[in-house]
């Protein structure tokens, strides 16, 4: 089994961080189940969940991948951009400790794990309002000992990397071409998102298939007739404060 970890849902989440989004109320109870029921989908492809209790102070602490990445030599624990956002990592560091040795960005360096995007050997960063060219440099000496690169891609229109391409295949990712340059990603295949879908870029690709929000249809339509398998899950109420189906777990395999 694939293990995942996740958060449930902070009852404080009408407090989240917003960028690019005007604030709208968040029905907590209804973000809940939308939550539970992408638990449920990861579990249908194969995954284990070790859900982590709320942080009643930590509004967006449901959104789990933006405090950690979880290779498989080492797990690093970020420094998030919003310093609401910080307190978040001391938590998925104890929960992590178990299944890797723990690294950490440090000042002045921010890093959001939605900002990091993994293909293989080659780890794209997002320089984005929250990640930073410090991050780069310090991710770069952590992760040079294994074989990992590490590039800075530049980001525009958008809260993180994987707002604009995420991985769906082996080799096939899916991407905005108004948010970030395809040709960075040279050697895959793209999927672009249908134009009247800007945010449809970000879906979670585990054990062969794919978790993908049910708000996006003609982009969905798009990665069907690539011949993927794609579960597709309401999430709504998190979309109001800025998440995203990746942001919701750290796979940590």
């Amino acid at each position: 089994m694939t293990l995942c970890i996740t958060r449930e849902v902070s009852p404080a989440m009408n407090q989240c961080e917003l960028t690019h989004l005007e604030r709208q109320p968040i029905d907590i109870s209804l973000a809940r189940e939308q939550h539970h029921a992408y638990e449920e989908a990861l579990a249908a492809l194969g995954c284990e969940i070790l859900r982590l209790p709320p942080e009643p102070d930590l509004p967006d602490s449901v959104f789990v991948e933006d405090t950690a990445l979880v290779f498989p030599e080492v797990a690093v624990i970020t420094r998030p951009g919003a310093d609401s956002r910080k307190p978040e990592c001391a938590s998925i560091e104890t929960a992590l400790t178990p299944y890797r040795p723990i690294r950490k960005i440090e000042a002045p360096a921010t890093l959001d794990g939605g900002d990091v995007l993994v293909l293989d050997k080659e780890v794209f960063v997002g320089l984005s309002t929250r990640s930073n060219e410090a991050a780069i440099s310090q991710l770069q000496d952590i992760l040079a000992p294994y074989g990992y690169r590490v590039r800075g891609v530049p980001v525009t229109g958008c809260l993180h990397l994987k707002s604009a391409v995420s991985r769906v295949g082996e080799r096939l990712l899916l991407l905005n071409p108004d948010w970030v340059d395809e040709r960075i990603f040279e050697g895959f295949d793209i999927v672009h998102v249908h134009p009247e879908e800007p945010y449809a870029a970000n879906a979670v690709y585990v054990n062969g298939g794919v978790v993908y929000p049910a708000a996006f249809p003609k982009t969905l339509k798009r990665l069907q007739e690539a011949g993927l398998r794609v579960h597709t899950v309401d999430i709504s109420e998190l979309a109001k404060a800025e998440g995203a189906v990746t942001c919701c777990s750290l796979v940590v395999g």
